[in-house]
């Protein structure tokens, strides 16, 4: 059913219909929203047969998931930015213990400063802890990611985390088609969990592995990561025959035939990037784009077919890997190995900064034209930049006590520094 609605209420919808029976929740913004709409499900009686339990903390959120999902219920949980990080021990130790929980998370960036806003920090910083990691470029595709996630987490016993954008599309209103739940019931079977921790049978899950089999056990997870790149895509055209609209995947090509230039990103920036890449086309650009659907696993083969006959990538980037530059960058050249295309990595929209059309084209004429450095933060103000540059020396001048600061993080070499700042 068509609908005009809240991307957080689709998915809360979306959540319900793939009949969860423990939900865990604690607010975070930006992704409150959807535990409330889940949580009024149940309270209005729309979603039966489910426990919505509210705890003191994210931790604690995904700690009763764990056990919840130990205990062979079907589990759902949401969080974003700090959330994410105050829960780190217990999302490896989910998938650690092979448990096939889903969870969103509500991309936010991660202090210090506090900043409640968009970008792709939180995930990005979980991103090896065994998790599938799938990102949503729409509401549309965030909704039917949810349902498709249950069905991927259960086939592998391995827990799904979906990424949607904060704010960009948690609260933003569009129309989103609901399946009826006589659709997703078709295409979601029965929960049946490969283990179920039983007081009647009791047994340890989660107990200590010496060195003699830790690596095995990461093996195996690496191995169940490795299943999803096919298990991906066939659930992805299960999901097309069975509600005739294309969402999730391993990745999604957009105007790529012929392109010397191709742009890869995840989530919703790649709206905006299809937009700057029809006028560019309009005006004769070779340019393309590749929206990567899933980051966990990472989709090397297919990426590399996709970027193949390209002369150039540009990755646009939602988050800063600090000291390297691009996170994304880095697994699109692993992708490329022994084909020796130039990657650049173009960091944008820190913080919730508006990715605009105008700063995106001037990017990939920039590429076009060999004119682009390797890493490039979009639309910096270096007014701010220099100007603290500027304090940072000023502060050197004026004691001792800032003369160890300047070296704690500069080291000895702190008036090299300073004399090469100046010589800019």
């Amino acid at each position: 059913m068509l609908k005009q609605t809240e991307g957080s209420q689709a998915v809360a919808e979306a959540v319900a219909l793939s009949r969860p029976e423990v939900v865990c929740a604690y607010p975070i913004t930006p992704q409150t929203h959807i535990v409330e709409g889940v949580g009024a499900l149940v309270k209005a009686g729309t979603l039966k047969n489910c426990e919505f339990i509210n705890v003191e903390s994210e931790f604690a959120a995904l700690s009763v998931a764990i056990g919840s999902s130990a205990a062979g219920a079907r589990t759902y949980t949401a969080t974003a930015s700090q959330g994410l990080l105050f829960m780190a021990e217990a999302v490896y130790n989910a998938a650690g213990l092979g448990l096939p929980i889903v969870m969103t998370v509500g991309n936010r960036a991660i202090g210090a400063p506090i900043n409640i806003w968009n970008d792709q920090t939180d995930s990005m910083a979980l991103k090896d802890s065994g998790w599938i990691q799938l990102h949503a470029e729409t509401n549309q595709e965030a909704a039917d990611l949810h349902i498709q996630a249950f069905r991927l987490a259960e086939m592998l016993s391995c827990p799904v985390m979906v990424c949607m954008d904060g704010f960009i599309l948690t609260h933003a209103y569009e129309r989103v088609d609901i399946p009826t739940q006589e659709e997703v019931d078709a295409f979601l079977p029965p929960f049946e969990p490969v283990q179920v921790v039983d007081p009647a049978e009791p047994y340890s899950i989660g107990a200590m592995v010496g060195p003699d089999a830790f690596t095995e056990v990461r093996y195996l997870a690496h191995h169940k990561q490795l299943r999803a790149l096919d298990l991906i895509p066939e659930i992805a055209e299960d999901f097309e025959a069975r509600f005739g609209r294309k969402s999730g995947g391993l990745l999604h090509t957009y105007r790529t035939e012929g392109a010397d230039t191709i742009v890869v990103a995840l989530g919703s920036v790649n709206g905006t990037i299809k937009d700057v890449i029809d006028a560019m086309r309009d005006d004769g650009h070779k340019i393309g784009c590749v929206a990567v659907c899933s980051f966990r696993p990472f989709p090397l083969e297919a990426l590399r077919d996709a970027l193949h006959d390209a002369l150039r990538i540009v990755c646009v980037e939602k988050s800063l890997a600090i000291g390297i530059g691009g996170v994304l960058a880095s697994a699109v050249r692993m992708s490329l190995r022994r084909l020796y295309r130039e990657v650049f990595t173009v960091v944008a929209g820190l913080g919730g900064r508006p990715i605009t059309r105008a700063s995106l084209r001037d990017v990939f004429e920039r590429a076009e034209a060999e004119a682009l450095d390797d890493v490039t933060f979009l639309d910096l103000n270096w007014e701010v930049v220099n100007a603290h540059l500027a304090r940072a020396r000023e502060v050197r001048k004026s004691g001792p006590i800032a003369e160890n600061i300047l070296k704690a993080m500069h080291g000895e070499e702190g008036a090299e520094i300073e004399e090469a700042e100046a010589g800019e």
